[in-house]
């Protein structure tokens, strides 16, 4: 069996709340605990969980440092192939060097170039496609095939889902001790899923509400439909390049559908206004799809209580684009 079927045929596992706490555990070996910040919104007082300051400016670190330190010998030598618009490539690339993996991204040609740079920057190879006419996963699974690598998605991965859902526990722990409460609900920003099935299985009694662009909200409408649905034809543009997944998994899926999860979407103008509250009242740089959960709260789309948590998922932005959208 090849190094590739090898990890394929582990990842049809079944992630798990127990998969969940063995990630977080390893997770809080070598990085610290992100910051849970208190926000004002409103008179009441909402949590955000800002992984926007972990090492690779994104959650994304949790999901790929789960995956790859799992390999085995054998699949390690033979390095490992994933697909991501940036955030999930600098998680692979950090996790990657640090294990001594080869690492082969591929990623979209009009990805930021912020994300390219630092991708790059940490020894992984890159190879580029286009969004919108040719097939990220097609792309990867040959060069894993020719290889022989392990193909890592971005969101439709056991390890991956499990590592995510380190924030949820993460947060949870962080809300208790500063407040004797947890969490009743968390709000999520949605590509794939990844975060929000991971969030889903942390934290079995919270709400879980997740949040999309407009136009790109497949995942919500495959929420209220009850099926898997892509999103549509010729959707809009949108700067939440994170966020523009064409198709969920069943995977992410499944596990949202069996938990009642619901979804929201907003617009570019609501998360534009989140990206500035981000700033002016939190310190933090956001890219647009990592403002998208609190953009859903601000804009009032989702009610929140004072057991709220708010992921702010990512900072990697290009500076001129981050400019022009927090500008009044």
């Amino acid at each position: 069996m090849t190094a590739q079927r090898l990890g394929q045929s582990q990842a049809r596992r079944t992630p798990t709340l127990e998969g969940v706490k063995r990630a977080a555990k390893k997770i809080a070996a070598i990085l610290p605990p992100t910051p849970l910040l208190p926000l004002e919104v409103e008179g009441r007082t909402i949590w955000c969980k800002a992984e926007s300051l972990q090492p690779i400016g994104a959650f994304k670190i949790r999901g790929a440092w789960h995956r790859l330190s799992d390999l085995s010998d054998e699949e390690r030598a033979a390095g490992v192939v994933a697909f991501s618009s940036g955030n999930h490539a600098q998680g692979i690339a950090w996790s990657a060097r640090r294990l001594r993996i080869s690492a082969t991204i591929v990623m979209p040609a009009d990805a930021p170039v912020a994300k390219m740079e630092a991708t790059r920057a940490m020894g992984a190879q890159i190879v580029t496609y286009d969004r919108m006419t040719e097939n990220r996963e097609a792309i990867a699974a040959r060069l894993a095939g020719e290889r022989g690598a392990v193909l890592v998605p971005s969101f439709d991965d056991p390890w991956v889902v499990e590592g995510q859902g380190s924030a949820a526990l993460e947060a949870a722990a962080q809300l208790r001790a500063m407040t004797g409460k947890s969490p009743t609900q968390l709000v999520v920003c949605c590509g794939g899923g990844g975060l929000a099935s991971g969030c889903a299985l942390a934290l079995p009694d919270a709400k879980i509400v997740i949040v999309e662009p407009e136009g790109w909200d497949d995942f919500g409408e495959s929420l209220r439909r009850g099926e898997i649905v892509p999103v549509g034809p010729n959707p809009p543009p949108t700067r939440c390049d994170a966020l523009q997944t064409l198709r969920t998994s069943p995977l992410t899926f499944d596990i949202l559908h069996d938990r009642g999860a619901t979804g929201v979407s907003v617009s570019e103008a609501e998360t534009a206004a989140a990206m500035r509250v981000a700033m002016t009242s939190l310190g933090l740089v956001l890219e647009p799809g990592g403002a998208v959960a609190l953009a859903a709260v601000l804009s009032g789309k989702v009610g929140a209580d004072d057991a709220t948590v708010v992921t702010l998922s990512g900072r990697n932005v290009d500076p001129h684009i981050f400019a022009s959208m927090i500008a009044a």
